[in-house]
């Protein structure tokens, strides 16, 4: 299932403006860990995002891309509350590690996607 799913999650990520994902990461994860999972200090700049005021910075737009992917894929099968939790938590395929702390590391879009589809496997 999360394999067939893979391409609608990218498509979304890949198609979507950066207001329509900053809102979405928003409303499921809060200013404060969508800043967090795209490295930006300040939680308000989220908002900026959203709203259209802002443009994020090069990295900080992949990160919140990538994510958006990510969310996408495990909504289709869980709960935002889930989804929430599972971005929150320590994670066994990341080292007992975050998945919104290790999405920033080098590998970590990757790692974090596999922990992803592994967790949907586990459903």
């Amino acid at each position: 299932m999360a394999t067939m799913l893979g391409p609608t999650a990218h498509a979304r990520a890949t198609r979507a403006t950066v207001p329509e994902v900053a809102t979405e990461l928003q409303a499921l994860f809060g200013q404060k860990l969508t800043a967090i999972i795209t490295g930006v200090q300040d939680p308000k700049s989220v908002g900026a995002w959203a709203r259209g005021a802002q443009t994020p910075h090069p990295s900080a737009e992949r990160r919140l891309r990538e994510a958006y992917q990510i969310t996408s894929l495990l909504l289709h099968a869980e709960s935002p509350q889930t989804v929430r939790a599972w971005f929150m938590g320590m994670n066994p395929h990341l080292d007992d590690q975050s998945p919104a702390l290790v999405i920033g590391e080098d590998d970590g879009p990757v790692r974090v996607l596999q922990a992803a589809r592994a967790f949907l496997a586990d459903a």
